[in-house]
């Protein structure tokens, strides 16, 4: 028996999306794309659900005292939008700075439009940092679950010892 078996034709967690058959990694990342936390999920599960998860993951140092337990602002891409999150971002005190979503056949308003934010480039330099890594994690090769979240857990690592050590 291998210690990853190949997990071509399936494996835990995985499930048909948008674009086929897969897993949807989410990522939360600092200002300048550096990683902080990296959930997975079956590619046909909810981005929006993740986000608790996430937050869970980071304690925000301050100056002094008792590190903040979440950010002041969260942005995110138009897959995170939806009311029921936006009030559990703001009951947490967090600002946040998703665009709407747009619908084909919805009257668009009138007036002006409201710019959206430009830092969704930091998330996929960020996403683009860790397939560079570890070239095994273009395509998800394990069965198990856990295997595959290790190796996202040690290209996170090597993102922040590059980080550390090269500047």
């Amino acid at each position: 028996m291998a210690l990853f078996p190949s997990g071509k034709g399936g494996g835990e967690d995985v499930d048909y999306g948008y674009k086929g058959k897969g897993v949807t990694i989410h990522l939360l990342a600092e200002g300048n794309g550096m990683p902080l936390a990296i959930t997975t999920t079956p590619a046909s599960a909810s981005e929006r659900g993740e986000v608790g998860n996430l937050l869970k993951q980071v304690k925000v140092r301050g100056k002094r005292g008792k590190p903040r337990s979440y950010p002041k602002e969260i942005h995110a891409d138009r897959g995170y939008d939806s009311k029921a999150l936006r009030k559990f971002l703001r009951s947490k005190g967090i600002r946040p700075v998703i665009p709407k979503r747009k619908w084909p056949n919805a009257k668009q308003p009138s007036g002006p439009k409201v710019a959206t934010s430009q830092s969704r480039w930091t998330i996929e330099r960020a996403f683009s940092w860790i397939q560079r890594k570890l070239r095994r994690l273009v395509s998800r090769w394990e069965r198990r679950t856990l295997y595959w979240n290790a190796f996202l857990s040690l290209a996170i690592i090597m993102i922040w010892i590059d980080k550390l050590i090269y500047g």
